[in-house]
């Protein structure tokens, strides 16, 4: 049988295999055989801080664990989050220039003035954060609009930083200095010097603990949400989770709605409703 080994601790093939048919089940993230590395060196770590002889006797504890707290610890292990302010930056300009003008245009003649975005996986709150500064820059002087972002991530860890709201000043970089002059404070943490989120964004942005592979709180009677960014996300699912997910987010769309991937993913092979509009956007018609 292969085995790895770290200090000592062997990850045998029956170890891995049941740590990912678990995280399989609850999160429907894909560890196939070349995360085996992966997984035993993010695992390690945890295996070293609770003195575990085993990923055996470590897996026990993990489900033996009735708050749940070592199982989010796991997840957390085994998510990747990267992430930046204004990522994948043409999502932004057809975001303020084609998309949200003639959104808006529509809404008016409705006169619905409600806003709905959602950010599925959303990190340590950087992508939120700037959809929200997109929405309230292209809304400003245009009359009275209710924008609202939620933004959902499986990590508990991130969403304790992005609530936080606390960046320091590489992280915010990519922001203009306008905007951030309009949407940070500038304070100090530990003589460094780091820029905090203000009401007016805190205002916009909900942050909720989701799993895409559970049920979703977004409630679509008086509409469904106009667009959704849920980009280097999909990569870590199988086919046939990515279109259950993407059908799942047609289905909570407004018609005329958008979907945001990544730019390493594509629907190509994965049967749904949704028409091309360029690389990594796609519309509900």
């Amino acid at each position: 049988m292969e085995t790895l080994t770290v200090h000592n601790v062997v990850l045998t093939e029956r170890d891995f295999r049941k740590i990912s048919d678990l995280v399989y089940e609850h999160c429907g993230i894909n560890l196939h055989a070349g995360k085996k590395e992966l997984v035993r060196a993010r695992l390690a770590k945890r295996l070293r801080h609770g003195n575990f002889r085993t990923f055996s006797e470590y897996m026990r504890h993990v489900l033996e664990d009735t708050t749940g707290k070592e199982f989010s610890i796991l997840i957390d292990s085994l998510s990747t989050n990267l992430t930046s302010f204004f990522r994948e930056g043409q999502h932004f300009d057809f975001l303020r220039n084609k998309f949200l003008p003639s959104l808006m245009q529509r809404k008016q003649e409705k006169h619905d003035f409600r806003i709905r975005a959602w950010s599925a996986g959303c990190s340590s709150g950087e992508e939120p954060y700037s959809v929200a500064i997109t929405l309230l820059d292209t809304v400003q002087g245009r009359g009275r609009w209710d924008v609202k972002v939620l933004a959902t991530d499986i990590s508990t860890s991130v969403l304790e930083v992005a609530r936080t709201g606390i960046y320091d000043k590489q992280r915010v970089e990519p922001v203009a200095p306008m905007q951030r002059q309009k949407y940070f404070r500038v304070s100090r943490k530990q003589n460094q010097r780091t820029f905090e989120v203000n009401q007016i964004l805190r205002d916009v942005v909900i942050f909720k603990y989701l799993n895409l592979m559970g049920s979703w709180p977004i409630d679509t009677r008086n509409g469904g949400l106009d667009f959704i960014f849920c980009r280097n996300v999909m990569i870590y699912f199988d086919k046939p989770t990515q279109r259950r997910l993407v059908n799942r987010f047609w289905d909570v769309l407004s018609s005329g709605g958008i979907l945001f991937t990544g730019h390493s993913e594509s629907l190509t092979g994965i049967e749904h409703k949704f028409r091309y509009v360029q690389p990594t956007i796609y519309a509900k018609p």
